[in-house]
């Protein structure tokens, strides 16, 4: 794994990922920035957003859990002046015939399992997350 920055002025730094991807990270106007791209905070949450869904694909295969969709929904609370994310919290939206238990505890395992969680719970900031299922 590899990461490139290219700082651009101000708060704007242009990412590449070593494999050809490039991603724009840069401060909202209200903090500075001319909002050219995701926050660096918008990315991380964003990065938790795209290791809950694979993780939970592959648990739920493992738990024969079948799904047609999963929508994720997550907030960082963040206090103004305050350098980090202080809480994550969300919803997962599965559309499954399974009982809401079973997708509760797919969940429970994918959120305690992703790497990228893991991370949060080592900077101790909480991840909560809910299921909620949608029936098909």
């Amino acid at each position: 794994m590899q990461a490139r920055g290219e700082w651009k002025g101000g708060f704007e730094t242009q990412l590449e990922d070593g494999r050809g991807h490039t991603v724009t990270v840069d401060a909202p106007v209200e903090d500075g920035g001319a909002d050219r791209g995701t926050s660096a905070h918008e990315l991380l949450l964003l990065s938790l957003t795209g290791c809950i869904s694979p993780i939970f694909h592959i648990i739920a295969e493992k738990r024969k859990l079948a799904f047609e969709g999963l929508r994720i929904s997550l907030e960082a609370d963040r206090t103004r002046g305050v350098p980090t994310i202080q809480r994550v919290h969300g919803t997962v939206e599965v559309r499954t015939s399974a009982p809401a238990a079973e997708v509760a505890t797919v969940l429970r395992l994918t959120v305690k399992s992703c790497p990228v969680g893991s991370l949060f719970d080592r900077a101790h900031v909480p991840v909560e997350v809910v299921a909620k299922v949608v029936r098909v």
